[in-house]
C-alpha cells in the first residue's frame, strides 16, 4: 500500500522524467527549426503556421510540468501534441517493430502515456503550484 508521500513523490518524478525529455525535444527544434514539421502539416493539407504549435507542448508544457505549475494543463498540451506527433510523423509505424524488437513507437507512446497520467493525476505536493486547484 503506497502512502500520499510516495505517491507525490512518484508524481514528481514522473513530471520530472517527461518534462525534461520533452523539453530537450523541443529544444533541438528551438536550434534547428520546426520546417521538418511544416511540410508534413502542409501534406496533410493544414496551414504551415500550426508546426508553431509544436513550442507549446515541447517548451511550454515541459516548463509548467518540471515546475508544477498548471502541471494538468501542461499534460493535456502535451498530450495533444504527442498526438499530432503520432498522427502526422508516425501513423506509418504504428504495427512496425525496431531492430531489436521494441515498437518502433515506443518513445512517442511512452510521452503520449506519461503526458496523459500527467494530466489525470496533477502535480502533487512537491511542485510551485501544489496538490490543489482545478489544473494542478
Amino acid at each position: 500500500m503506497s502512502s500520499p508521500a510516495s505517491e507525490d513523490l512518484a508524481k514528481l518524478f514522473l513530471r520530472l522524467g517527461v518534462g525534461i525529455l520533452l523539453l530537450l525535444h523541443g529544444l533541438h527544434k528551438l536550434s534547428y527549426g520546426v520546417s521538418g514539421i511544416e511540410q508534413l502539416l502542409v501534406n496533410k493539407g493544414l496551414p504551415h503556421y500550426l508546426a508553431w504549435g509544436v513550442f507549446v507542448g515541447e517548451i511550454i508544457a515541459p516548463l509548467l510540468m518540471i515546475t508544477g505549475l498548471y502541471t494538468r494543463l501542461a499534460g493535456w498540451l502535451a498530450t495533444v501534441s504527442m498526438v499530432f506527433a503520432l498522427w502526422l510523423a508516425h501513423s506509418h509505424q504504428f504495427l512496425s517493430l525496431n531492430s531489436s524488437g521494441g515498437w518502433r513507437i515506443e518513445l512517442q507512446a511512452l510521452f503520449l502515456i506519461g503526458s496523459l497520467c500527467i494530466a489525470l493525476q496533477g502535480a502533487g505536493r512537491h511542485s510551485l503550484g501544489g496538490s490543489g486547484g482545478r489544473w494542478n
